[in-house]
Formats: C-alpha cells, sequence, structure tokens
C-alpha cells in the first residue's frame, strides 16, 4: 500500500533525501524523441532555472542534480532550522515570490490590518513557514511547474509526470556521498557521456565548471558547497559533508569506473584511491553502487540509522536493510 510522503520523512532522523521523478509512458522531459524527431534539449534548462529559483526561496538546499531524457534526480537537505528562524515578514516574502498570496496578508505586511487581521494574516503565514522547510511542497513547486510548460509546449492537457515523486532517506555523510555520486554519474552510466565533468546539466559539471573558473550565461542553482580544505575537520551546517569538494570529483572519477553490466557507460581510466582515504571497504562500495534488482529501498545508511529511522516513521520494517550492511 502506498504511503503518504510526510510518512516517509523524518527530520529526526536525517534531512537529506534523495527524489526522483519520471515522465509518464514514453514521453521525453528533455533530450530527442527518435520515434517522433522532436527535440526537447531546452527543456533541461527548464528544470535547471525553477531549480535554481526554488533554492532561493525554500529553506531546501541543492547537494545534487542531474536532468536525464526522461526523469531527473536531486539529492536535498532540509535545513528547518533556517525556515525558523526567519521573521513572519520574510516568510511572507519568500512565499509571495511564487505565489500572490491573499489580499489579508497583502494589506498586513502594509501595515493596514486591525487586531483580528493581524492574528488571522500570522496564521496563514505560519502554514507558509512549514510549507517552506517540506519536501513536498519543494517538489510540488518543481513539477507543476514543468508539467505546465511542456504541456502549454505540446499544445495538449493530461498528466505529464508517471506519478507521484519517490524520495528515499539518506541517513549518514556514506549514504550521502554515494547517493551524490549514483546521481552525478548518470549521464556516464547511460552512455551519454564519456566523463562526468563533460555531463551536462549535473551538479558535478557545475561543480567542476566553478572550480576552472568557467563563466555560465544560463541560470544556475546555487548548490550546497563542499567543504574547503581550511574547514575539512569541522562540522559545518553550511556545507553538504566533512569533504573536500576536489576529493569528491577523484571518488566520483573512481566510482564510475567500475563497470556495470546493467548499464552502457563507464570512466576509461585507472581508479583513485579515494576509497581507502575515505575508511570505506572498495568491495563494499562497488557492491552498494552496482545494480539492485530489488526495488529502491526507502532509506539507505547503517543498520542501526535504519531501523531508528523505520520507528520514526512508523515501519516495523524497512525493505533494502542488506544494503545497509555495506555502509554500516
Amino acid at each position: 500500500m502506498t504511503r503518504a510522503r510526510y510518512q516517509q520523512v523524518s527530520l529526526e532522523e536525517t534531512p537529506y533525501y534523495h527524489c526522483i521523478c519520471r515522465c509518464v509512458r514514453r514521453a521525453f522531459l528533455c533530450g530527442r524523441d527518435h520515434y517522433s524527431g522532436q527535440d526537447y534539449e531546452h527543456r533541461r534548462q527548464w528544470v535547471v532555472e525553477r531549480l535554481a529559483t526554488l533554492v532561493e526561496v525554500f529553506a531546501i538546499d541543492l547537494c545534487a542534480y542531474a536532468v536525464m531524457s526522461n526523469h531527473y534526480h536531486v539529492v536535498l537537505r532540509v535545513d528547518q532550522g533556517r525556515a525558523q528562524g526567519w521573521s513572519c515578514r520574510e516568510v511572507a516574502v519568500q512565499w509571495m515570490r511564487l505565489f500572490s498570496g491573499p489580499p489579508l496578508v497583502k494589506r498586513w505586511l502594509r501595515d493596514e490590518t486591525c487586531e483580528a487581521e493581524t492574528l488571522k494574516a500570522l496564521e496563514i503565514v505560519e502554514q507558509w513557514r512549514c510549507r517552506l522547510y517540506d519536501l513536498g511542497w519543494f517538489m510540488r513547486c518543481l513539477n507543476e511547474h514543468l508539467a505546465r510548460r511542456a504541456n502549454e509546449e505540446d499544445g495538449c492537457k493530461g498528466r505529464f509526470w508517471e506519478g507521484r515523486y519517490k524520495s528515499q532517506a539518506l541517513l549518514d555523510e556514506k549514504a550521502v556521498l554515494g547517493c551524490m555520486a549514483y546521481v552525478d554519474l548518470n549521464p556516464v552510466r547511460a552512455g551519454m557521456a564519456a566523463t562526468p565533468e563533460a555531463s551536462d546539466f549535473t551538479s558535478l559539471q557545475q561543480r567542476s565548471r566553478a572550480v576552472l573558473n568557467l563563466p555560465s550565461t544560463d541560470k544556475l542553482p546555487v548548490l550546497l558547497p563542499m567543504v574547503d580544505a581550511e574547514h575539512i575537520e569541522t562540522d559545518d551546517d553550511a556545507t553538504v559533508c566533512p569533504m573536500r569538494l576536489m576529493d569528491y570529483l577523484v571518488l566520483v572519477d573512481a566510482t564510475g569506473r567500475v563497470m556495470r553490466e546493467d548499464k552502457r557507460g563507464a570512466i576509461d581510466s585507472a581508479a583513485a584511491n579515494i576509497l581507502e582515504r575515505m575508511g570505506i571497504d572498495a568491495r563494499a562500495w562497488v557492491k552498494h553502487m552496482g545494480p539492485r534488482k530489488r526495488r529502491t529501498p526507502l532509506a539507505v545508511g547503517p543498520i542501526v540509522k535504519v531501523k531508528a529511522f523505520a520507528e520514526a516513521t512508523g515501519r516495523r520494517w524497512i525493505a533494502g536493510q542488506y544494503s545497509s550492511w555495506a555502509l554500516g
């Protein structure tokens, strides 16, 4: 039985989530449809630009993304504390960057309301505050926007997405890094690019271009940064995890060199030693990043944290706990 999205998120257990959304049937989000010859490549920029807008509005950070031909991946971090630290006026301004808002709140912002109206306006604003760190609202604002633009361009109506987005909780640093590497390697595994840095519309390409100080004329989302060399030992909430960007690039490169039977592509060069420096067993890591015959597990991380997450979300068991042992 399908569970509501709020029952698949526990911010007490982890703020990190991997979300996937796929187009319905054979519809194309982006790329070229070989059956009709229609080119939808320009839609990739739609996704990136919408992500750029949403991470400016929501208290949700973007760690990684990849825009494929008929689906996309995002790795997100929910920053509940940031939303709770905003003033009521800041919340209203943030929300109304996306939605017009009722006249009552607009009058309250102009200090034109009586006491009773002010209380009602504040009640509405508090609902908005909760939505601004809600994963479901973030994904809704992304998918509805893209569906409307695509249907308008195609001159049609109806469902554009296959269904509700899929989410996966990432319960520790290794799970976050593993998922980010998986997302950034999607174009390589699909045979769309020879190397991660050559993979268009991915977070790794964006990070690698930033290292080289290459300018971009397109609107790009702000990515949650990796830690720098001076603060490698600190636990800074302003970064993804205590790992340097260059080390992450090498990690993705090393993972991408491992051939997978179920994928067309891989990186062709010698593996790096980043796995040993991270304290991750190479065989366990490769097994974890390999093909999964079962459905995607709802949460990934050490077995103790997976069990805690199951309890926090009202479950007695989470399928896929076998994969957690490799990371435990």
